[in-house]
């Protein structure tokens, strides 16, 4: 996993070159934007019991197939693994998300998890409208504007939002 300082400096280190001016604009605006990575890392960390919660009462609302016999979160055991899993990919979208980076989610997140839910029998497609459920969650939380670094937050709720993205496609 590199985050974005290690990537651009490892790509100019690979070429031999000093770090160009556009490099560096680009690490001094993930600098500038550090308060608000931070502050919406903690709302979703801090609501992530919730946003997970909520997501899968949507889900299970919309696809109550999944909750009934026979369904594949049906019996505590595995309704838990299926809050378990939503869990640990919105962790690791709050991990690229202060890294600004997706490294982190793929490599240890992402990569083979389609191939696990087909052996296991998990629908991605439903797998996928949940991590879309935590995006909307995630993304309204992040865009309240109370108690938090005043600014325009715009290009970083788009990266929030790539991320989700980024964990539904691959699940399906």
């Amino acid at each position: 996993m590199l985050d974005a300082f290690a990537k651009v400096v490892a790509q100019a280190d690979v070429r031999g070159e000093f770090l160009s001016k556009p490099q560096l604009d680009a690490l001094e605006s993930i600098v500038a934007d550090g308060s608000k990575r931070l502050d919406v890392v903690n709302r979703i960390n801090s609501n992530a019991s919730s946003i997970v919660t909520n997501s899968a009462r949507a889900l299970f609302a919309e696809q109550p197939q999944l909750v009934q016999p026979g369904g594949n979160a049906y019996t505590s055991r595995r309704m838990a693994a299926c809050l378990r899993d939503m869990s640990i990919v919105l962790r690791y979208v709050s991990y690229a998300i202060i890294a600004g980076d997706s490294s982190v989610l793929d490599d240890r997140c992402l990569n083979g998890l389609r191939e696990t839910y087909q052996a296991l029998g998990t629908p991605g497609a439903s797998v996928a409208v949940a991590i879309q459920k935590m995006k909307e969650a995630s993304i309204a939380i992040a865009n309240d504007s109370s108690n938090i670094t005043p600014g325009d937050c715009s290009s970083l709720i788009a990266e929030v939002s790539t991320y989700f993205d980024r964990a539904a496609v691959a699940v399906v």
